[in-house]
């Protein structure tokens, strides 16, 4: 496994942290990762995560989740976004995290074309499905090797960052179960950082589950 890689083959949130920062290609175009969010394992890993996709077990959708690190997982949300996701841990224990948000940083003219809608570069990879648009990532690129010079999407880890003032903690995004796990990770100076929107099936904190 390449050292980058080697990186990331840690349990779930050290990896989201790693993963901020960096740089993720997808052919001419760049981005910044400002905002990730991290998921766990099955019950039988040693991160149980019942809003992980790898929760179920393995499935022909996550089985990539329980492969190594470095590994791109993709899919549909709704039906229509794409969802980016980097593996995460060692191989045969399941996690991964989803990019949530990224400051384009190359490509910014095929990235216009393919986020019309956005109004300004700052909102060109905002939000998850944002970020799969502008990078113009698809399902046939489910399981590309993240960290092979040959791949048409590479990821490059930056320096890590160590100041906690920089980095913003708190709940994930729009999931129902494990809502108030603190594994959304972000840039605080990033206008691109997406705005936190709580599901509207998740338990208040003041009721039971």
């Amino acid at each position: 496994m390449p050292v980058s890689a080697a990186e990331l083959a840690v349990e779930p949130l050290s990896a989201a942290r790693r993963l901020l920062g960096a740089t993720l290609w997808s052919g001419p175009v760049a981005l910044r990762l400002v905002e990730v969010e991290a998921y766990g394992s099955d019950p039988s890993g040693p991160w149980p995560d019942p809003a992980a996709h790898s929760y179920p077990g393995p499935t022909p959708r996550n089985t990539i989740m329980f492969g190594p690190a470095g590994m791109l997982y993709v899919y549909l949300s709704y039906g229509m976004h794409t969802c980016v996701n980097v593996t995460t841990g060692p191989d045969g224990t399941a996690s991964a995290v989803l990019l949530r948000a990224g400051e384009i940083t190359a490509g910014h003219e095929q990235a216009r074309a393919r986020r019309p809608a956005a109004r300004t570069d700052a909102a060109l990879a905002r939000g998850p499905g944002n970020l799969g648009s502008a990078l113009g990532i698809a399902l046939a690129d489910y399981g590309t090797p993240l960290f092979d010079p040959a791949s048409p999407i590479r990821l490059e880890l930056g320096p890590e960052l160590t100041d906690p003032s920089v980095i913003g903690v708190g709940p994930r995004v729009g999931v129902s179960v494990a809502a108030d796990q603190p594994w959304r990770l972000w840039l605080r100076d990033s206008p691109a950082v997406s705005a936190y929107r709580r599901s509207p099936r998740a338990p208040r904190l003041d009721r039971p589950a």
